[in-house]
């Protein structure tokens, strides 16, 4: 028998991994592991199950026309009273976590260390008391020792690892900076409550942009090492912008993961007019029309409110729309949550 993962992803944004065997149906499976998928029947006739799946392979039983029509199942919607897995899949269900009786876990994890890796930015790593199953890109809201606070961060580490990582932004006074930059040592508990968050890769399908500024490179490197691990036949084009050259952390693990997956450019840019570097300014002056391939590409964006703005805005100006555009926002203040 054959074991596969199946993540829901809930319309409140938390995502729960669970295990279903290849005999099994999703619901049958979910419902076993205490998360009651929406259902008024088990014979795929009432359609109150119906989600998308947006990857894996999988093979459904029995609809009728009253619940989902053949167009809906060439368009990849599903029955999960009649849904059987072939593979590791990803389902997005279209009710808040909470109406499946459900909730992020809560994980258990130890400090390993933390790396001064210039003056704006901190990696902390993380020793899991089990490895966290997320979509590389999602997020988990950390807790901040001795202070009774959380932050929300993204992993920068691959899916299920013993480790995780986080790349975050230095902000003086703010709550886990001055943890980090102060107080942190090896051994202290904190707990890690997720995954969330809609900013995930989908499966690479066509031409991949990827932009990613300041801190907001660390869903990047998760992604990076799940493509690194599974291959991908189409080119990525990642764009790192910042404000100064010391602030470019963590391009040597960039670069050899693109080294790996073989078809990936990584383009820098710099912001501060001091700096010396071949591209300065900001993403908008250097993403091209060419960079959009002619409409057909995922664009992913990782960055403060301004730049998913801008970015838009640039769109429009070139006169091309991807295919499809995801996107993180994250503001560094504390009366905000530190993503990324």
């Amino acid at each position: 028998m054959t074991t596969y993962n199946v993540a829901l992803n809930f319309e409140d944004g938390v995502t729960r991994v669970i295990q279903c065997d290849d005999d099994e149906k999703v619901t049958d499976a979910a419902f076993r592991q205490k998360i009651n998928l929406p259902m008024d029947c088990r014979d795929g006739v009432c359609g109150t199950c119906k989600c998308f799946v947006e990857k894996g392979e999988y093979e459904l039983e029995f609809y009728m026309d009253e619940s989902m029509s053949d167009e809906e199942a060439e368009q990849g919607f599903a029955l999960t009273c009649q849904m059987t897995p072939e593979s590791d899949c990803v389902v997005r269900v279209p009710v808040p976590s909470n109406a499946c009786k459900t909730a992020p876990e809560a994980v258990e994890g130890e400090v390993l260390g933390v790396d001064t890796l210039s003056e704006t930015s901190f990696g902390l790593r993380v020793k899991l008391a089990k490895p966290v199953s997320f979509l590389p890109g999602q997020y988990v809201n950390v807790t901040v020792p001795g202070t009774g606070k959380h932050r929300s961060y993204s992993f920068s580490s691959a899916p299920g690892a013993d480790e995780a990582t986080f790349l975050i932004r230095n902000l003086p006074g703010g709550v886990m900076s001055s943890y980090l930059g102060e107080q942190a040592k090896a051994g202290d508990s904190v707990t890690l409550t997720g995954p969330m968050g809609a900013f995930y890769l989908r499966p690479m399908e066509r031409a991949q942009l990827w932009l990613a500024g300041g801190t907001g490179l660390a869903p990047f490197l998760s992604m990076l090492e799940q493509a690194a691990e599974q291959g991908t036949d189409h080119p990525i084009v990642l764009y790192y912008a910042v404000t100064r050259a010391a602030d470019l952390v963590e391009l040597d693990r960039v670069q050899d993961l693109a080294a790996k997956i073989g078809n990936v450019t990584v383009i820098t840019i710099l912001a501060a007019e001091e700096e010396a570097h071949e591209r300065k300014g900001f993403v908008t002056d250097h993403v091209t029309a060419g960079d959009l391939n002619g409409g057909d590409c995922d664009v992913y964006l990782c960055g403060p409110p301004p730049m998913v703005d801008a970015v838009r805005g640039h769109f429009s100006k070139l006169g091309v729309e991807p295919a499809n555009f995801y996107f993180e926002k994250f503001n560094p203040t504390e009366a905000e949550a530190e993503a990324a």
